[in-house]
């Protein structure tokens, strides 16, 4: 056994914890549990947990079932809540999934992200994320589908004093930090009962884990202040929708890749060629980013969020900004992509935005003009005469992109591409045989 595996086991002890969780996620991003008493861990860390793969989504066929689930120990934490007694009685591992032969697991999305972050480090590079996590708090969840409430009816960085949850984000960060995941921000967001939690930078495998983490926390907390969190990415018409957007850095050793104080914005070339890359390709990553058909919802004009492929540094309708809060910090160089929502799943998405913007510095791409408008207000017309490509805007449409890339497929392995084209061609398909309330409304008398 290693240092960290002897240090878990310890811990296990001198913390009277009862039981662990074994945690990874499925292709789409939900979250899996297994719970293992402290007595099993050993032979867990040696021989890993054996399960039904057949029984995830998107993990195996039923001949090829078998599947084991290894715990990673550097992942390990104490679940901060506690049970009648005051004491936390539970932690959490994230596990590593692989074939009866030990050989990792083509369906695992934590595989998927350290394949994309290997081909980074073989080019000398390190990717470090930062995420502004955006969810609804609601004081209902009707089973019908019925629109539900707000827990209050605050607004961009309202100071809430009176809503439903009043010690929400107090909880939650404390509950995040007391698992080792660093929170830099957070604040009301736009939309009554809509929150956002900004997450200090990790590389990309860690800040993977740590969203998963928060949607976690967030919950649990959530359901302590006698409300419900939601990472739906349009559950109101009316108010903006849930993003992701997600800051991305390449660093070589301890110096920013991205950085050049010579350079207009003080993006290096590297930075530049990154960025084009991820322009480029960005119709193919659409349907990762925003997996559900709810997605699109987000997409439309007149809202922050992008409809088109477009760059700017302060410009917020842009898919991609190049921020520079801190131009005398070469560390805080980096560029934010717009387009995720918050229900992605976080390593499949990190995976495909860092392959194409790798691929971008392969091939030299070169950034195109700036965007100065608006963009959001812009008709696809006046998108095309400007020269913007436009965004899929159905998960229908992001799907054919998607089909016909060879870097997405090589980003997520045949395997996963596969699955998920098959898995969100059906959500598609059955989507579009609704009849909804709108059409009945507007269609029944003709």
């Amino acid at each position: 056994m290693d240092g960290q595996q002897q240090h878990v086991l310890r811990t296990l002890e001198e913390r009277d914890i009862h039981y662990v969780r074994l945690w990874f996620t499925d292709v789409l991003g939900y979250l899996k549990s297994v719970a293992v008493a402290p007595a099993e861990l050993e032979s867990a860390f040696s021989a890993g947990i054996g399960f039904d793969g057949s029984a995830i989504e998107g993990f195996a066929r039923v001949h090829e079932s078998d599947m084991i689930a290894r715990p990673d120990a550097s992942t390990f934490q104490v679940l901060p809540w506690a049970t009648g007694d005051g004491k936390p009685h539970s932690a959490r591992m994230f596990c590593d999934i692989a074939m009866p032969d030990g050989t990792p697991s083509w369906a695992d999305p934590r595989h998927v992200l350290r394949r994309v972050t290997g081909e980074a480090a073989a080019m000398g590079f390190s990717c470090y994320v930062h995420p502004e996590v955006e969810f609804f708090l609601l004081k209902n969840m009707p089973e019908d589908g019925s629109e539900p409430e707000p827990a209050d009816r605050g607004g961009f960085f309202d100071q809430a004093t009176y809503d439903a949850a009043p010690e929400f984000r107090r909880q939650a960060i404390e509950s995040l930090e007391s698992m080792g995941i660093s929170v830099e921000f957070s604040h009301h967001e736009g939309a009554p009962g809509q929150q956002e939690i900004d997450l200090r930078y990790a590389e990309a495998i860690d800040m993977a884990d740590n969203i998963m983490s928060l949607r976690y926390a967030v919950k649990e907390v959530a359901r302590t202040q006698g409300v419900h969190a939601s990472f739906m990415p349009k559950p109101f018409p009316q108010y903006p929708g849930s993003a992701l957007h997600t800051h991305f850095s390449l660093f070589e050793g301890e110096t920013n890749a991205f950085h050049d104080p010579g350079q207009p914005n003080q993006m290096s070339a590297t930075g530049q060629a990154f960025v084009a890359g991820v322009l480029r390709h960005a119709p193919e990553l659409t349907a990762v980013c925003c997996q559900f058909v709810n997605s699109y919802k987000r997409l439309v004009m007149g809202e922050e969020a992008p409809t088109a492929v477009s760059w700017g540094q302060a410009n917020r309708s842009a898919l991609i900004r190049v921020p520079n809060y801190s131009p005398q910090r070469s560390t805080s160089q980096r560029m934010e992509i717009r387009l995720p929502d918050s229900a992605c799943n976080p390593y499949l998405m990190i995976a495909v935005v860092l392959a194409a913007g790798l691929e971008g510095i392969r091939q030299g791409y070169e950034l195109p003009p700036e965007a100065e408008e608006d963009v959001s207000f812009l008709t696809p017309a006046e998108r095309k005469a400007l020269g913007y490509a436009d965004l899929p805007l159905s998960l229908g449409s992001a799907l054919a992109v998607m089909e016909s890339s060879d870097l997405v497929a090589h980003a997520l392995g045949e395997h996963v591409f596969e699955f998920f084209l098959r898995n969100k061609a059906a959500e598609w398909e059955t989507y579009r045989r609704q009849v909804t309330f709108f059409e009945r409304q507007r269609y029944l008398s003709l």
